[in-house]
């Protein structure tokens, strides 16, 4: 189960703590929306940088899954 608490989701923003990858995946996939709909100002948060070991990440397409939401 993925810690979704507002003082978790500061504690990743902080670099104190690192994501599963599944939240990690979640997290850059919400951040993506929302850049989309500002126009430039905000970039999404590439999930690479939420986790302890990012190259789990290394082969992207085994990985990409289409979240719900």
């Amino acid at each position: 189960m993925c810690n979704d608490s507002v003082g978790y989701l500061y504690q990743l923003a902080g670099g104190h703590r690192h994501a599963s990858p599944m939240m990690a995946t979640r997290l850059e996939a919400s951040t993506r929306r929302v850049a989309e709909g500002t126009g430039g100002r905000l970039a999404a948060v590439p999930r690479e940088t939420l986790v302890r070991h990012p190259e789990i990440f290394s082969s992207r397409a085994a990985f990409d899954v289409e979240l719900p939401g």
